[in-house]
Parts: C-alpha cells; sequence; structure tokens
C-alpha cells in the first residue's frame, strides 16, 4: 500500500490525500478517471503521475490523431450514446454527431454508463461549460436534488476542513441550505476520514440578533438535525464562535461545535466565496475546489490557470469521493442520466 511518505518528489501531492487513495486503491475501490483535456501538457503530465499512483487515468482529446483521440472514439459504447440521447433530448438526432466529437460530453457519458468512476476537467474549459455538462449528462443523485460544491481547505497548521457552498447556489432555500451542509460533512467525512462538526454561520450566536437570514440558518439546521440525527451540528454561530475555544466559552458554552468546527456552511454564496479566498490569500491556506457535491457520479472542475499538482489533487479528491459513492462490494448511489436542475445552466 502507497504510504504518505511515498509521495513522487516531482509533484506537489497532498500527502493526505494520497493516503487516502492508497487507501481506496488497496480496498479495491475506485481507479479509473477520465480527463478530457488530453491534448493538454499539463493534464498529461498529471496523468503520469497519476498513473504512479496506482490510478488509471484515461486522457481524451480533439485533435484529429493520437492516442487520446483514439480513447475518445472507442468510448462511444451503446450505453455512453444512449446516455447522450437522453441528455439531448428532443435535439438529440441532429446534435448526437457533434456531441460525439466533444470530449467533455463524451467523457460525462462514460462516467455516468459506469465506464469510469470520475471526470475531472477546466484545465482548458470555462467553469460554466464543465458544469453545464455535468447537469445536463450525469445529473443529481436523486431528481430535482440540490448539486452544491465544497472546498477543503488544508491549513499551514496542516489541519483540514471544509468550506460550503462556494461556488454553486447563490442564495439557498432552508432545504438547500440544509442539503449543502450534509453534503459537505459528508465530503469532509470521504475526504479526511474525520468526523464533521458543523457549523452553520451566520452574524448571530445562538439569538444574539434577529433577522430573515438567520432564521434561514436556524430553519436549515433543524432540518438538518432531522435529516440526520447522529451528525454533530450547531447553528446559527458567528465565526468566531464556531473557530476560537475562548470566544465559544463566552457565546455558546454549551455548543459541541462552537470553537471546534471543522466544517463550515456559509449562509449564501457571497459569504462562502469570499470566506474561503480570504481563508487562502490571508492565511495562506490551499484551497481544494470547487468540489461539486449531489452529482449522480463525481465531477470536478479545475482553473485553466491549473498547475500539474493541481490536477493531481483534484484527481485523488474525485476518486476519493467515488469511493464513497460506490464503497467496494457496495451498493452504488448512482442514478445516472440528466435531472431538473439542468436547466439552470443551459
Amino acid at each position: 500500500m502507497l504510504l504518505a511518505s511515498a509521495v513522487p518528489q516531482h509533484a506537489d501531492i497532498d500527502p493526505m490525500l494520497h493516503e487516502r487513495f492508497a487507501r481506496v486503491r488497496a480496498g479495491g475501490g475506485a481507479q479509473r478517471i477520465i480527463l478530457p483535456e488530453g491534448d493538454d501538457a499539463r493534464v498529461r503530465q498529471a496523468a503520469d503521475i497519476l498513473r504512479s499512483l496506482g490510478a488509471e487515468p484515461r486522457l481524451l482529446g480533439g485533435s484529429s490523431s493520437g492516442a487520446a483521440r483514439q480513447d475518445l472514439v472507442q468510448l462511444r459504447s451503446v450505453a455512453v450514446l444512449e446516455h447522450l440521447e437522453r441528455a439531448l433530448g428532443a435535439r438529440g438526432p441532429e446534435a448526437l454527431p457533434e456531441a460525439l466529437e466533444d470530449p467533455l460530453a463524451v467523457s460525462m457519458a462514460a462516467v455516468a454508463a459506469g465506464e469510469a468512476q470520475a471526470v475531472v476537467a477546466g484545465a482548458t474549459s470555462p467553469t460554466s461549460q464543465v458544469m453545464r455538462m455535468a447537469f445536463r449528462v450525469v445529473g443529481p443523485s436523486t431528481p430535482g436534488g440540490t448539486v452544491s460544491s465544497s472546498f477543503l481547505m488544508r491549513l499551514s497548521s496542516g489541519e483540514y476542513q471544509c468550506f460550503g457552498d462556494c461556488a454553486v447556489i447563490p442564495d439557498p432555500t432552508v432545504e438547500q441550505l440544509a442539503q449543502i451542509a450534509i453534503a459537505t460533512a459528508d465530503s469532509f467525512r470521504a475526504l479526511t476520514g474525520g468526523e464533521p462538526r458543523v457549523a452553520m454561520l451566520s452574524f448571530s450566536t445562538a439569538g444574539s440578533a434577529e433577522h430573515a437570514s438567520v432564521s434561514v440558518v436556524r430553519e436549515a439546521t433543524a432540518r438538518v438535525r432531522a435529516l440526520r440525527p447522529g451528525l454533530c451540528i450547531d447553528g446559527e454561530l458567528q465565526f468566531d464562535a464556531a473557530a476560537d475555544q475562548l470566544v465559544a466559552a463566552a457565546k455558546a458554552p454549551d455548543s459541541a461545535v462552537a470553537g471546534r468546527a471543522n466544517v463550515y456552511i456559509f449562509p449564501n454564496l457571497a459569504a462562502g466565496n469570499i470566506g474561503y479566498k480570504i481563508t487562502q490569500r490571508l492565511a495562506g491556506a490551499q484551497a481544494y475546489g470547487p468540489i461539486l457535491q449531489g452529482l449522480a457520479a463525481p465531477v470536478n472542475d479545475l482553473s485553466r490557470g491549473a498547475s500539474v499538482s493541481d490536477i493531481v489533487n483534484v484527481s485523488l479528491i474525485s476518486l476519493v469521493q467515488a469511493a464513497a459513492y460506490n464503497p467496494p462490494g457496495g451498493e452504488t448511489r448512482r442514478e445516472s442520466g440528466p435531472h431538473h436542475q439542468r436547466a439552470r445552466f443551459s
């Protein structure tokens, strides 16, 4: 089994993610991942590193020749065609030939069809394009379900935390905020192996202020407790009360989460996006994401400025996610195919 000490020196691979993937691999879990931007040199180098770690990356490309082009053609199975046709809907007959030439579309359909466990893209594709294709072809894990995101944050201390939602839902409803909290807690557990302690953030702590947005956080917290009674969660909490034990002792002395949170749920997208970037830029944290949550199979996005190490780390995240979707010897959680939320990104 690969250990964190065996991390290759030619890339900045996160040691915890490396070890988590090594455990997945040793247990017979997910190893196949599609990288649909195989014409890019960074992606090809990342694929070489992933192979050295024991993963099975498959490169697709749109160029007229080469192995990546050959793999694009080989992935056009009957199941892949069926998923693409369903995703295209009424436009299927005339749009299918063009879709079959699109590595991003084919990779999403291949994962939906079970040809691989995950897709990582975005090194050369805009985020909107990656997310739109994920919604259309892979779809939410449940019809009409909430698809959200989180960032895995590695602090300068070496501690890991998850922040959600920082990239998808601008103003979540009570139900959406509850689902974001559950999904982000599940992401933290899957990626780190630790037990999540979820802080539902607000500008109020335990009733110190009243506002409609505070009520949404309180109601979402109650909803999570009803859906997941065993999850350690508290809200509403201000960030200082959630993160600092001395502040927690003064503001929320009876809270099991205050002062020791490792999962932070922001009340809206503006707060989440600003919060993770402040932590990244001023506190020197490493931010991995956005990690998409609630899809029928793992699909994750890259910045177009992504480094080789970024591609490797997000790929490892995706494969560890896939093991949680499909535990070895267990039942799959996948319900593939396009669902209702796809229209939001069309």
